[in-house]
């Protein structure tokens, strides 16, 4: 079978679920009664759902931003607040509020600070509807698709019907130059500014990793950075492949002398302070000194970058075009 034919553009059926961005693949109108799961596993790209129950509904318009989060207030104004105001300046005329798809950590800013001006995306969406809003775009801070943005994908499909109009943006990277797309992977490493060194000296980018098979995403990432002429610069996670000593050892063999370590998550958190930063004996920082390399560590959250807060405005531009359609 003709696999590229098979899900060539064919509008025929996409009302009947939800409609796509126009970069994502639809079922071939040569597929007679595609049933449910069929058109639901080729839904790539941007989601959109119009309920046809609410087409007479008056429209007021809302922009949900969806972050995991973090309890360090600082990096939450720096990266995660300071993305959804950018956003919001694109977008004047919308309500945009930010939900944490972490449950744990809305409980310890609680803890920690006696309050949490953050809800959860259930609870943020509960609220919408009780003030009227009636079409949502649903933003994702996610780095790579991967499990939170799966939550993000499941929170989609449970209140879509609950709205007039709905859409889920792509999350940072999710393109990556295949089947005439846009390559999200090279724009955003491009985007990096990754400062040049003497030889001898090596940049480790710490991503967080994933038990979903989108962990193959820091594979990309490498290839990508190795189309750049960068090799001096490595990608390692923190639960996922490769690990910190995947890349230590090679390293060494190679006569690296210094190595900069550097967060490749929206915020310098928890991970990138004590995993990453720490003075304990299993960071990664001790860890790489007792190898005898000279290590500084750079603590600054994707977030933190314009040229990275201006990608994530682009991904919720086509998210809010989608709904306003």
């Amino acid at each position: 079978m003709n696999w590229k034919k098979f899900l060539a553009v064919g509008a025929a059926f996409s009302s009947l679920f939800f409609a796509h961005a126009e970069a994502a693949y639809m079922l071939s109108d040569e597929v007679e009664n595609p049933p449910a799961a069929l058109q639901m596993a080729t839904q790539i790209g941007v989601l959109k759902y119009e309920n046809p129950m609410l087409k007479n509904a008056v429209d007021k318009d809302a922009i949900v931003v969806l972050s995991f989060g973090t309890s360090y207030p600082d990096q939450r104004a720096k990266a995660i607040d300071a993305t959804a105001q950018a956003i919001q300046a694109a977008h004047p005329n919308a309500k945009v509020v930010t939900a944490f798809t972490s449950h744990i950590v809305i409980k310890h800013i609680v803890e920690n600070e006696g309050k949490c001006d953050y809800l959860t995306p259930e609870q943020t969406l509960e609220q919408l509807k009780r003030e009227g809003y009636t079409r949502v775009a649903l933003v994702s801070l996610d780095v790579i698709p991967g499990i939170e943005y799966k939550y993000d994908v499941a929170l989609f499909h449970e209140y879509k019907s609950q709205f007039k109009k709905m859409t889920l943006g792509e999350p940072l990277m999710y393109w990556q130059g295949q089947e005439e797309q846009r390559d999200d992977v090279m724009q955003v490493m491009q985007s990096l500014h990754l400062p040049s060194y003497k030889k001898g000296t090596a940049i480790l980018l710490m991503a967080h990793g994933t038990p979903d098979p989108s962990n193959a995403y820091y594979s990309v990432m490498q290839e990508k950075l190795r189309a750049m002429k960068r090799t001096d610069v490595h990608v390692y996670t923190v639960e996922g492949w490769p690990r910190l000593e995947d890349w230590a050892g090679k390293l060494k063999m190679h006569k690296v002398e210094k190595i900069i370590l550097m967060p490749l998550m929206l915020v310098a958190g928890d991970h990138a302070n004590n995993d990453m930063a720490g003075n304990e004996e299993d960071s990664h920082k001790v860890i790489l000194e007792k190898m005898g390399f000279k290590v500084e560590a750079k603590l600054q959250g994707l977030g933190e970058s314009k040229k990275i807060r201006e990608i994530f405005v682009e991904r919720a531009n086509e998210a809010w075009d989608e709904l306003v359609k």
